[in-house]
């Protein structure tokens, strides 16, 4: 098992490029796929997601494994049920125990031909593409909005359209959003009134020179760091990010700043400096929209001893995996005990006798195949003299294949088993 050890500088003074968003990226690659005559897109995401649909789109075989990628497993689904041929879509061990049941029966819906191979309600999926026919159907939106973007993007495309009426509580709305905003730019018409999303059938049409912005999730780790530096003079400049993202997690501005960042916008980028902060305590925040900032927050407000109540992240006991309970379980390994209720909210109040976190030995923390976990905990080495420990760190080429990299750019130190990097 490969750890990284990871010793913090006593300030960041540093400039990123960031990865580009996987979220648009994948979506931009179906939308593109979808249009009659598709054309090269610009700055597409390097990480192990996009990397998974670009390969299933362009060699075109009938096995395609995604691997642990959940986002490609769910779009795949819906864009092979539309394809002529015989597909096997699978994944990693992970995989096969990630629901899909909801996804699938809608698709069986509007006439996809889609049979589970081993356990029902999981991948692998054995796919007999053709035409779907569309229609009217409903969705529980509390799940995942992975399956209502995968519906959608298809609906174009199905002979009858499809009108998609959501149900439950609706869960990472601005996904929704941005898929919308997405299919428009591709040329589509998408009617969006209360809780019914209502799609023709028509063209999808090829954007001329489509760039992918760079990616909000991964700046978000950079907000953190700056929030948990002790040093006031801390300045993080990020490339490629604008004031009006097409990305939910864009979030993280307004809510960083009571955590003590603010964010400059440039002609490039944003510049983030320390500030005074203003979070009213204990913190109460409803995640229901940006449920992947969860663990990146969740870390920040530990360590700054902020007390908190997060709700709406009943998706992350599906993700890759049980976030809820790693991150339980990781701030454990520091003395902190979170509270989970009802399996979607998250409460925590610092000890009574506060910790002294900068003379404890340096924890391993477990990463659960999930790179959030890798990359949300190691900012913590900002505050432990010793430096924190990850295991399994290769787990962030999921995302943000560089974030190491640019760690030792910004005078972090990085010791694989011993063995500086």
């Amino acid at each position: 098992m490969t750890t990284y050890q990871i010793e913090a500088p006593d300030t960041l003074q540093t400039s990123i490029s960031l990865p580009s968003s996987k979220s648009i990226s994948n979506r931009a690659l179906i939308l593109n796929a979808l249009c009659k005559t598709p054309k090269p897109l610009i700055n597409l995401s390097v990480c192990d997601d996009t990397e998974a649909v670009i390969k299933a789109l362009h060699e075109q075989k009938e096995i395609i494994n995604v691997g642990a990628a959940g986002t490609a497993m769910r779009f795949l689904t819906a864009f092979l049920s539309g394809q002529p041929g015989h597909f096997t879509l699978t994944g990693t061990e992970r995989m096969k125990n990630r629901p899909v049941r909801l996804l699938v029966d809608a698709l069986r819906t509007v006439g996809a031909k889609i049979e589970y191979l081993e356990k029902e309600g999981f991948p692998p999926l054995q796919i007999e593409g053709q035409t779907l026919k569309g229609g009217e159907i409903s969705i529980d939106g509390s799940v995942s909005s992975q399956y209502i973007s995968a519906l959608l993007m298809m609906a174009p495309v199905m002979t009858h359209g499809l009108r998609l009426h959501l149900t439950g509580k609706i869960i990472s709305m601005s996904y929704i959003h941005l898929t919308i905003r997405l299919m428009r730019q591709f040329g589509v018409h998408v009617q969006l009134e209360g809780r019914t999303i209502t799609v023709p059938p028509q063209r999808y049409t090829a954007v001329d020179h489509f760039t992918v912005e760079s990616d909000w999730s991964a700046a978000s780790y950079w907000y953190e760091m700056v929030a948990l530096c002790k040093n006031d003079a801390a300045t993080v400049t990020l490339s490629g990010l604008w004031p009006d993202s097409l990305q939910g997690d864009a979030g993280i501005v307004d809510l960083f700043e009571t955590l003590g960042v603010e964010t400059s916008f440039t002609p490039s980028g944003i510049t983030l400096t320390k500030k005074q902060r203003t979070v009213v305590s204990p913190l109460i925040f409803d995640f229901i929209s940006m449920p992947d900032m969860a663990q990146t927050v969740a870390v920040t407000c530990v360590m700054l001893q902020i007390p908190f109540r997060f709700t709406g992240l009943q998706s992350l006991k599906i993700k890759e995996t049980d976030r809820l309970h790693a991150l339980r379980t990781e701030l454990q390994k520091f003395g902190y005990l979170l509270e989970i209720q009802n399996d979607h909210t998250l409460v925590w109040s610092p000890p009574v006798i506060a910790r002294n976190e900068a003379s404890q030995p340096p924890p391993v923390i477990s990463t659960y195949e999930d790179h959030r976990m890798a990359m949300a905990f190691a900012p913590i080495s900002l505050c432990m003299r010793k430096g924190i420990l990850i295991a399994d760190p290769e787990v962030v080429s999921k995302s943000y294949p560089s974030f190491w990299n640019d760690l030792k750019k910004s005078n972090f130190i990085i010791t694989e088993n011993g063995q500086e990097r």
